[in-house]
C-alpha cells in the first residue's frame, strides 16, 4: 500500500505528472465539453422543432464537419509547430508559426464557402426524405458559409495550447456557449412579434456567431505588446514559405486524419440512414450522446500532443513516452465511468430527445433501437479512451503519414468492406451496422498503440529547431 502511495505521488507531482497533464488538458476538455454542450442543446432543441429537423441536422453536420474539421486538422497543427519550438527554446519562432496557420485557416475558409454550392447535389445523392433533403442543404449552405471562423479559432488557439497555457481557450470556450445557447432557442422558436422562428437555419446561424465570438476573444488575448516581444506575435505576420510547407507537409496527413474518421461516421450515417426513419433518428441521437462522452476525451488528445511535442523539440522522447501512459490512465479513470452511466440510464437519456411533434407511441420504436445503440456506444467508449491517447501522442510527435496509414486501412478492412458485404448479402440492420462500427473502433485503439510502442517516431523532427535525442 505505502509503495502505490508513492507511485500515484511520483506520478502526480513528477515532471509530465497526472498534475501537469490535468493542467493542460482540463482547461481544454472543459471548454470542448462547452463546446458539445452547445451541439447537444443544438440538437436537443431540433428534436422539439420536428422529427425531420433533427433527421437533417446531424448527416447535415457530418458532412459539413467531414471537410471543415479536416482542414482544422491541418490549420491546428500549428500547436505542435508552438509546442516545439517553446520545447527548443526558439521562442523567437513561435510568432511566425501562428501566423502560418492564420494564412492557412484564410485559404481553408474560402475553399469551405466554395463548397456550399455542392449541397444540393450532395444531399440528391443520399437519397434521403425530399423535406429532409431540403433541410440538410439549407443548414450545410450556412455552415459552410460561415466556416471560416471556425478555422481561424482553430489557428489562434494553437498559440494558448501548444504553449501549454489552455485556461484562455477555455474561457473563449465558455463565452461563446453563453452565446450560442440562447441564440440559438431563439433562432429556432422564435420569438412572437420579435424574432421569426427560423428552425434549423437559426440552429446554423447561431452556430456561425458562436465561432465569431471565440475568434474575437482569442484575438483580443493574443494581439499585444507583452507577446510581441516574446514571441513576436505582431512582426512574425509575413508569410514564410519554408514554415507553411512544413505545417503542409505534417498538417495535411493531420487533416486527412480527422477528414477520414468523420467521414467514417458520415458515411456510416448515411448507410443507416436507407433503413428508414426510425434507424436514421435513433442512429443519430446516439451520436450526438456518443460526442457527449468523446468530445471532453479530446482535451487530453491536444494535451498530449502539445506535451509530446514540447518533449520531442527538446529531444526527450522517454518523456513523451512517460507522459503518454500517465495520461491513459486518466483517460481510463474519465471513460470507464462515463460510460457505464450511459448504459445504466440508456433510456431515460434517450427520453431527453422525444420531439414534441409526434406522440409517445410513435417515438417508442426511435426509443427502443436508440437503448440498444447507447449499449454499443458504452461498449467501445472503454477503448476509445486508448484512441484518445495514442492517436494525441503519435500527432505530437509527428507521426502524422503513420496515423493516415492505420486509419485507412481500419475504415477499408474493418468498415466498408464489412458493411459491403452485409449489404451484398442482404444482412442489413441497425445491429450489423453498429456490431461493425464497435469491431472498427477496437481495431483503431489496438492497432495504435501497436505503432505508438513500436517507437519508429523516436527519430522524428517536426521543427528544424529540434534537439537531437538525448
Amino acid at each position: 500500500m505505502f509503495s502505490l502511495a508513492r507511485s500515484l505521488s511520483s506520478r502526480w507531482h513528477g515532471k509530465n505528472g497526472y498534475r501537469e497533464i490535468l493542467n493542460v488538458g482540463l482547461p481544454l476538455a472543459a471548454g470542448l465539453f462547452s463546446t458539445t454542450l452547445m451541439m447537444f442543446t443544438d440538437r436537443l432543441f431540433l428534436s422539439h422543432y420536428s422529427v425531420d429537423a433533427i433527421a437533417a441536422a446531424v448527416p447535415a453536420a457530418l458532412a459539413n464537419n467531414s471537410i471543415l474539421f479536416g482542414f482544422v486538422g491541418m490549420v491546428s497543427y500549428a500547436t505542435v509547430f508552438i509546442a516545439q519550438y517553446i520545447g527548443s527554446g526558439a521562442e523567437e519562432r513561435v510568432g511566425p508559426a501562428l501566423w502560418q496557420g492564420v494564412w492557412l485557416a484564410l485559404c481553408c475558409g474560402i475553399l469551405m464557402a466554395l463548397l456550399a454550392f455542392a449541397a444540393e447535389p450532395l444531399f440528391t445523392f443520399a437519397g434521403h426524405d425530399p423535406h429532409v433533403q431540403e433541410l440538410e442543404v439549407l443548414y450545410f449552405t450556412i455552415l459552410c458559409l460561415g466556416s471560416v471562423m471556425c478555422l481561424l479559432t482553430a489557428a489562434l488557439s494553437c498559440f494558448f495550447t501548444g504553449r501549454g497555457q489552455t485556461r484562455p481557450v477555455l474561457m473563449a470556450d465558455l463565452v461563446s456557449a453563453m452565446v450560442k445557447i440562447p441564440c440559438d432557442y431563439l433562432l429556432i422558436f422564435g420569438v412572437p412579434g420579435l424574432i421569426p422562428s427560423l428552425g434549423i437555419a437559426g440552429a446554423a446561424i447561431s452556430t456561425v456567431i458562436a465561432w465569431t465570438v471565440s475568434a474575437v476573444i482569442l484575438a483580443a488575448l493574443i494581439f499585444n505588446e507583452k507577446f510581441e516581444k516574446q514571441y513576436k506575435i505582431f512582426s512574425g505576420w509575413r508569410f514564410h514559405w519554408p514554415t507553411f510547407t512544413r505545417l503542409l507537409r505534417f498538417g495535411a496527413p493531420s487533416g486527412l486524419n480527422l477528414f477520414m474518421d468523420i467521414v467514417a461516421f458520415f458515411w456510416f450515417s448515411l448507410v443507416v440512414g436507407g433503413l428508414g426513419k426510425v434507424a436514421l433518428a435513433s442512429t443519430n441521437i446516439a451520436f450526438s450522446i456518443n460526442h457527449i462522452i468523446f468530445t471532453p476525451a479530446l482535451g487530453f488528445n491536444f494535451a498530449v500532443a502539445s506535451l509530446a511535442g514540447r518533449a520531442m523539440g527538446a529531444g526527450k522522447p522517454l518523456e513523451a513516452e512517460e507522459l503518454t501512459k500517465n495520461s491513459l490512465h486518466i483517460a481510463f479513470f474519465y471513460m470507464a465511468p462515463v460510460a457505464s452511466l450511459i448504459a445504466l440510464f440508456s433510456g431515460p437519456i434517450m427520453d431527453l430527445f422525444a420531439p414534441g411533434d409526434i406522440s409517445a407511441a410513435e417515438f417508442a420504436p426511435v426509443r427502443e433501437t436508440g437503448v440498444f445503440l447507447l449499449y454499443y456506444i458504452a461498449c467501445y467508449s472503454f477503448v476509445d479512451a486508448g484512441n484518445v491517447i495514442f492517436f494525441g501522442a503519435l500527432k505530437g510527435v509527428g507521426d502524422t503519414p503513420g496515423i493516415f496509414r492505420l486509419l485507412l486501412t481500419g475504415l477499408v478492412f474493418f468498415l466498408v468492406l464489412p458493411i459491403s458485404l452485409i449489404n451484398a448479402f442482404s444482412l442489413q440492420s441497425v445491429h450489423s451496422y453498429w456490431i461493425v462500427l464497435t469491431v472498427y473502433i477496437f481495431f483503431l485503439a489496438f492497432a495504435a498503440m501497436r505503432r505508438f510502442y513500436r517507437r519508429k517516431w523516436h527519430t522524428i523532427r517536426v521543427v528544424e529547431t529540434a534537439k537531437p535525442v538525448e
